[in-house]
Parts: C-alpha cells; sequence; structure tokens
C-alpha cells in the first residue's frame, strides 16, 4: 500500500477487524469500513465547526474509540491533532493550548459542566470546547462553547497532503520549556512502514494496547502500525494488570509493546491459567534490564524485543529483530529504516565500538522543532542528523547499546520529565531558597523524580505540605518521590549548581528528612 497519508494508509472497505474496545457487558468491535465512515463523519463535524489546515486541535480524551475517531478525523482534516494527558492540571493544559494557539479542546463528556481543568484552560485562551463521546451509534462531536471559531464555522472537508504536520507532540526540554515536534503525514507512515517491517506485522497480528495514545509509542507502535498492516487493535481505557491476561485471550492478541515498567507488573502478577500464545513482546521507551528481558522471555515463551525510540522520529529507530535473527539483551537492536550513525561533539564518526552521541537520519525524522531556532541549530548536524541526546556505541553487527543520557531529562518509565521545569515551579514557593530536580534510580520505573531543597532561614517546611503543593501544580507522575533537604546545595568550585554532584551527594545522605 502506498500510504503517504493517515488518509490512505489503511483499507477503507474492509470487513476485517480494526478496533476492539474490550468490556465485560458490551464490547465494541469496529471494522476498517465502519471505523473509516466514523471518521469521515467526525471530519465533516470538524469542518463544521471551523477547523482549518492546520489548526490545532488539542485532544484531552483518554484511551477510547472517541480518541482513536477524533485524532484521525482531525489529521484527515488537515487539522494538527495535538493528544494531551487527560490526567494534566490547568496550569499544564494552558501551557500546550496557548503554545500550540490551538482551535478547540475536545474533552470527555461531563467535563463542561464540572468545569475541568482542561476546560478552565481552553476558555483562557478562547480556543473552543466540544465534548467528544461515543453514544452507541457515533461519536458524538457536542459543542460547548464556539470560542475563536464562532463565525468562523461551515468550512470545506479537507484532503490530508503528505507534508501537512499531523501531529504535535511535546518533549520535555533540558532548557526546561517543553518543545513542540511537529511531526507530518509522511513522518508517521514512513514509521508505520518501519514498524510493519520490523516486526513482520499482517492482518492476522492482533494487539493489546496498554500504553497511552497521547505518547508516540502508544499512538504508532500500538495503534497506527497496526492498522497500517491490517491488524486489530485491542484498546481498553487504560492497563489494568488483573484484566490484561483476560482481554489478551478473550480478543486473542498474540502481541503487545509496553515500557519496562508494565513487563515487570505484570510479571510480579501470576501468569494466566492458559498460556496464549505470544508471538512476539516489543519493550521500548525506557532500558530493559538483562534480568527483566530474561524472565519475561521464560514466563510466557516469546522472544522480547527491545526497541529504541523518540518523539522526534515519530517513535522507533532501532529495534532487535524477530528469530532467527539475533536479539541482544542489554541493546536496542539494529537501525529500522533509518541510518544510525556515531558522532562525536564536532559532528565527526568515531570509530565503531567507541562510545559517542547516538545520531539518526530518516524520513521519519521531523524537520526541527516548532518555533525554537536555537534547539533546532545544536540537534541537527551540517548533515541533517538528528542529534539523540543519548551516548551510545555500536558493535561489529550495527546493534547499539545506549551507554547513558548525555541530556539529563528524568525518564519515568517512558515519561520524560524536565527538571528544570520542575526546579522552575518549586522555586515559586514561598518558603524554598534553592531547589534542584535529578532522577534517582528506581526498580519499578528506571528512574524516580527526586529533588533536594533548601528552605528559607527561619521558615519550615515538610515533605507532605512540599508535595501537596506540587500537585497542585503538576501531573502527578512529576510529584517528587523523594524529597532531601539540605541547608546547603552542593555547588563547582565556580559557584555553578551541576545536577549530577547534587544528585551524588544527596544520595550518600541518610534518609530524606524534613526541615523542622
Amino acid at each position: 500500500m502506498a500510504a503517504s497519508t493517515l488518509s490512505n494508509s489503511f483499507s477503507s472497505g474492509s470487513n476485517s477487524t480494526a478496533v476492539i474496545i474490550p468490556s465485560k457487558s458490551n464490547p465494541l468491535t469496529v471494522s476498517y469500513k465502519d471505523l473509516s465512515a466514523e471518521i469521515l463523519s467526525f471530519q465533516k463535524k470538524l469542518a463544521k465547526l471551523g477547523v482549518t489546515p492546520q489548526a490545532a486541535v488539542s485532544i484531552a480524551l483518554p484511551n477510547t474509540y472517541e480518541f482513536i475517531v477524533a485524532f484521525l478525523a482531525s489529521a484527515w482534516q488537515r487539522g494538527i491533532a495535538a493528544p494531551l494527558n487527560s490526567a494534566y492540571k490547568q496550569e499544564e493544559f494552558e501551557f500546550y493550548i496557548d503554545d500550540l494557539k490551538s482551535a478547540v479542546a475536545l474533552v470527555p463528556k461531563g467535563s463542561f459542566a464540572k468545569d475541568g481543568p482542561a476546560v478552565r484552560a481552553a476558555r483562557k485562551y478562547q480556543a473552543a470546547i466540544a465534548e467528544c463521546y461515543w453514544n452507541g451509534r457515533e461519536v458524538v462531536l457536542d459543542v460547548k462553547d464556539e470560542g475563536k471559531l464562532k463565525g468562523k464555522g461551515n468550512q470545506k472537508v479537507e484532503q490530508a497532503q503528505p507534508d501537512d504536520i499531523a501531529l504535535v507532540l511535546h518533549t520535555s526540554g533540558t532548557t526546561g520549556r517543553p518543545k513542540a515536534v511537529p511531526l507530518t503525514h509522511k513522518n508517521l507512515t514512513r514509521t508505520m512502514k518501519n514498524i510493519k517491517a520490523t516486526y513482520n506485522l499482517t492482518p492476522e497480528d492482533r494487539t493489546m494496547l496498554v500504553m497511552p495514545l497521547f505518547h508516540v509509542h502508544g499512538l504508532l507502535a500500538g495503534f497506527l502500525a497496526p492498522l497500517y498492516s491490517g491488524g486489530s487493535v485491542i484498546v481498553p481505557l487504560k492497563f489494568s494488570a488483573s484484566e490484561f491476561w483476560d482481554d489478551f485471550i478473550t480478543h486473542k492478541a498474540n502481541w503487545y509493546t509496553a515500557v519496562p515498567t508494565i513487563h515487570q507488573i505484570l510479571l510480579k502478577n501470576p501468569p494466566p491459567a492458559t498460556k496464549p500464545n505470544i508471538r512476539f513482546i516489543r519493550s521500548c521507551s525506557s532500558p530493559l534490564s538483562p534480568t527483566v528481558f530474561h524472565l519475561l522471555e521464560e514466563t510466557y515463551n516469546a522472544p522480547v524485543l527491545e526497541a529504541y525510540a523518540m518523539t522526534e522520529a515519530a517513535h522507533q529507530m532501532t529495534s532487535n529483530p524477530l528469530p532467527p535473527a539475533k536479539r541482544m539483551p542489554g541493546s536496542v537492536g539494529i537501525g529500522q529504516g533509518v541510518e544510525i550513525t556515531i558522532l562525536d561533539q564536532e559532528g565527526n564518526e568515531v570509530p565503531q565500538g567507541s562510545e559517542a552521541e547516538i545520531c539518526i537520519r530518516g524520513e521519519n525524522v521531523t524537520k526541527g522543532y516548532l518555533n525554537n531556532p536555537e534547539a533546532n541549530k545544536s540537534s541537527f548536524t551540517k548533515n541533517g542528523f538528528f542529534r539523540t541526546g543519548d551516548q551510545g556505541k555500536q558493535d561489529k553487527d550495527g546493534y547499539v547499546i545506549i551507554t547513558g543520557r548525555i541530556k539529563e531529562l528524568i525518564n519515568k518509565g517512558g515519561e520524560k520529565i524536565s527538571p528544570i521545569e520542575l526546579d522552575n515551579i518549586l522555586a515559586r514557593h514561598p518558603k524554598i531558597s534553592e531547589a534542584v530536580s535529578f532522577a534517582i534510580p528506581d526498580e519499578m520505573y528506571g528512574q524516580e523524580v527526586a529533588v533536594a531543597i533548601v528552605v528559607k532561614s527561619g521558615e519550615k517546611l515538610d515533605e507532605k505540605e512540599l508535595r501537596d503543593w506540587v500537585s497542585e501544580k503538576v501531573a502527578k507522575f512529576k510529584v517528587p518521590k523523594k524529597i532531601y533537604f539540605t541547608d546547603n546545595m552542593p555547588k563547582t568550585a565556580t559557584g555553578k549548581i551541576q545536577r549530577r554532584i547534587v544528585a551524588d551527594t544527596m544520595l550518600k545522605q541518610n534518609k530524606p528528612r524534613a526541615k523542622l
């Protein structure tokens, strides 16, 4: 299939199953034919509301049929789909809606009456507000506030173009301000082709989606690539360890992709009584330890294939291949439809086996961040290779081993958190004089959020008070797990605060304590 946009990347006339929404009482099974009809119907609703080419559609919905339809319809209408974590707080929604100058925010049924955080944020920036839900017959677009689209309705139904931006996701920047990553239809369809080829996906394959659709991992590997291959996707509302295997077996899944955290949660739960026939298990978005790799293979009798991906590459860059080819625990495999090279700071290739920055080039890679010339200048080499910010090396067979992060982002189970963003928020606390956030090792998530705090002279602050305060400002996954109170922040000889030095000093301290 010569797919070049999301509107021609799957079979619109097929009666085969595209999507299954599991439910104990009333599971929903949707064919490709019905899915296409539903997307087109919703596209017409967006056009009627006033969505025009390259208008941003913020989608604050959980993993649901309505998310799937709204996302694809936005892209078909040549809009920019901007999925957002529905658990964000108002301040976070405000940042993303303002950054993209969103035309409309799509929210779950009941959000408007509750005046939820996404609704308040959309109203502040005059984005239209529409509730979006499946009523058993159609995906409803219930416009509650036309906002900036008032008087601009009844636009024409568009035809997506390969170079249109289809998706914008933000990636946590080391400078603190999240960077907007535009991905075109061409970027996305290239990744879909790459993933299909890597895992030899066919219409007979059926995957269980456990990753959120606001993340490239879930959206591309867990959803769009399977659709492109003509397979089926099972989409529960959220990952549940207790229901995972029931749904997996009932709906006849034969593979899944997840972050190591989810693999570990599944391993901690009893395996299913009837072992499912799993073709492969994919792991991505944060490092998989060789111990967990071997345990997964032994427990589920399936090959485990670790991959390497990032938002800027529309997800996948490398992966371990299917058997009989070699798969290496501790390695993220070989380039998949992309060029991989290891370059020094000057952009020169280093000898094979030497450690330097992993750089990539390919049709799936973004052309650059939105409105961020400085980041674009530092992120691309003169030959057009994208600098990943990860340090690594390649063995003689081309297998990539990641040895560390050049950037200082906290990678919590695949969620990238900017320490500078947290520092800036903590600095606003009236009792704090200095704050430095950093990653600490964590068995479940790979890394967790920690923070070192210097409390202002004469003030008292404890962990609970600080956590409660931070919880009002950021999503739950960003709230620090460990809080270290210190009288003096460690600094270099020149008086600079270096995150790594702070982290090392705090980790050597005794148990975190309150400043009383």
